[in-house]
């Protein structure tokens, strides 16, 4: 078997560590743009989900999430606090995705339709999307960010970790 060599292997993987930072990053500064900059949209995204019910919560969330993943998706894409950054950004991704997931299914049964053919605005920033596109691209958002907090990500950070 005819391998790479150790300097070849280490500089793909810290080349995707810097694209997994951007991807992840980049995904979360644009989503939370785009729900930030209209809030009054997202707030209503968001009541379709049933989760919160007191209107002073839900209105706190709908304008303060959008600009939470804003700053982490610009730490990523910076390079500051990488392994933190991802830890927070997979603590959102995780209870996002079974959320959507759980709201699809009940699309799903209502309409008796295939889950694949379930389409609608999860609220994710990006419009109307398919349900298994999303999940899809979801697990790939997870396992970048856990791959990220695992140390991936470090060259060109400007400073990877907060403590010394």
């Amino acid at each position: 078997m005819n391998m790479l060599p150790k300097h070849v292997v280490l500089a793909i993987t810290d080349a995707g560590g810097i694209i997994a930072r951007l991807v992840v990053g980049g995904m979360f500064i644009y989503t939370g743009l785009s729900k930030g900059l209209d809030p009054v949209a997202f707030l209503k995204l968001l009541r379709q989900y049933e989760i919160v019910h007191t209107p002073l919560l839900l209105n706190m969330i709908a304008g303060v999430l959008p600009w939470f993943e804003v700053f982490c998706g610009s730490l990523l894409v910076a390079g500051v606090a990488v392994r933190g950054t991802a830890v927070t950004v997979l603590a959102m991704l995780i209870p996002f995705t079974i959320v959507v997931l759980r709201h699809a299914l009940r699309l799903q049964a209502a309409a008796n339709i295939p889950f694949c053919a379930v389409k609608f605005d999860c609220g994710c920033g990006t419009g109307e999307v398919y349900i298994c596109a999303k999940l899809i691209e979801n697990a790939i958002l997870v396992f970048l960010t856990i791959w990220l907090a695992a140390g991936a990500g470090r060259k060109l950070a400007l400073r990877y970790q907060l403590l010394r």
